[in-house]
């Protein structure tokens, strides 16, 4: 038997969220609340929710079944992953903590990053899950994808900023009502659009991946000159609160080599202005070989961090494009971004050390 209840909404629901949370559909949830797949949850709503008694919870398996965002990693951060080092680098526009994870105890330093695009959380889920999986591999002494993990972490340390831009995903999320005192600024820049899926920015409307003083004017040249949804480079380089944490973090440990996660085209950039080091392609092709993505000089591109790590340290960066379709991919893309994205990731920290040469 079905019952509906009522429920008012938080700030930070959605009906994804609401849909596992009560073990029903979303597309059926919505029905029921007659709002369309375009249409956010403002707080303070209410809505109906079918009570099915005695129904079985939905089965993980591995999967990401809601939206993944600031709440839900600071919850994982607290709950999960209790042997793993976090610290607060530094905040967002809106004051969101930036929060750094840090594993292993060996001297080459590896930095995994994610969600530097509002659009693409789906990556902040996958290094969450990375990292959960790494400690149980550690502490139980297992072999993962023909690695060692404790002799892997007695070899490198990981550190990992899996939410480059929290303001951003909840803007995609949960749209410009979870914003309050940003609400009009957003949707000004959003053109007056209450749909924010194409959302790349930050809250400011600064693209945090066109902030990096590598060929950033020549960028800014062909990019928005205005705060804008997706592409504009700000003012200048580094001038977003979330860009000079990863900046002064950089600066700080002076990674062997990053990795910095996307989520279009499941491809492998490599390559700046041939200030790469010499082999960089080699392991591109190690990447690409684990994960059946496709490894690709460059595309041609400007102000990224990726670029920006490559000529400072002269040493390996790598944009990589985790997924295939339209930001943001679908919660059923997880799957496929965790089977191919595993492998790369675990096989770039067997990289040699660079910061030591």
């Amino acid at each position: 038997m079905v019952e509906i209840a009522q429920y008012k909404t938080e700030r930070g629901d959605t009906f994804a969220k609401l849909a596992y949370r009560h073990q029903v559909e979303e597309a059926y949830l919505r029905r029921l609340n007659h709002l369309s797949s375009s249409m956010y949850l403002k707080p303070g709503t209410v809505v109906e929710i079918p009570e099915q008694k005695g129904s079985a919870p939905y089965e993980k398996k591995g999967e990401c079944l809601y939206d993944y965002g600031w709440r839900e990693l600071e919850a994982d951060r607290q709950h999960y992953l209790p042997g793993i080092a976090s610290e607060k680098i530094g905040t967002s526009v809106l004051g969101k903590p930036i929060w750094l994870f840090r594993i292993g105890k060996g001297k080459k330093k590896v930095f995994f990053s994610a969600a530097w695009h509002g659009n693409e959380w789906l990556n902040t889920w996958l290094l969450m899950r990375f990292l959960q999986e790494l400690q149980v591999k550690n502490d139980s002494r297992q072999i993962w994808h023909g690695i060692d993990i404790c002799m892997l972490l007695r070899e490198v340390t990981l550190f990992v900023v899996p939410l480059v831009n929290p303001d951003g995903v909840e803007i995609v999320q949960e749209g410009a009502e979870a914003l309050e005192e940003k609400k009009e600024s957003i949707l000004q820049i959003n053109g007056g659009m209450m749909n924010f899926q194409h959302w790349s920015a930050n809250a400011a409307g600064v693209d945090l991946n066109h902030q990096w003083p590598a060929g950033w004017k020549e960028e800014a040249w062909e990019s928005p000159d205005r705060p804008f949804p997706r592409h504009y480079g700000g003012e200048a380089p580094l001038t977003e609160p979330e860009a000079k944490a990863v900046y002064q973090l950089t600066m700080e440990e002076e990674f062997s080599q990053i990795i910095a996660l996307h989520s279009q085209g499941e491809e492998i950039y490599w390559g700046y202005r041939r200030h790469e080091p010499e082999g960089s392609e080699e392991l591109a092709a190690r990447l690409a070989r684990a994960s059946s993505f496709k490894a690709i000089r460059t595309a041609d591109s400007k102000a990224g961090y990726k670029d920006w790590f490559i000529k400072t340290f002269r040493r390996p960066g790598f944009t990589v494009e985790t997924g295939i379709g339209q930001n943001p991919l679908p919660m059923e893309a997880s799957a496929r971004i965790w089977v191919t994205s595993v492998p790369l990731l675990l096989e770039s920290c067997t990289f040699p050390n660079y910061s030591s040469e």
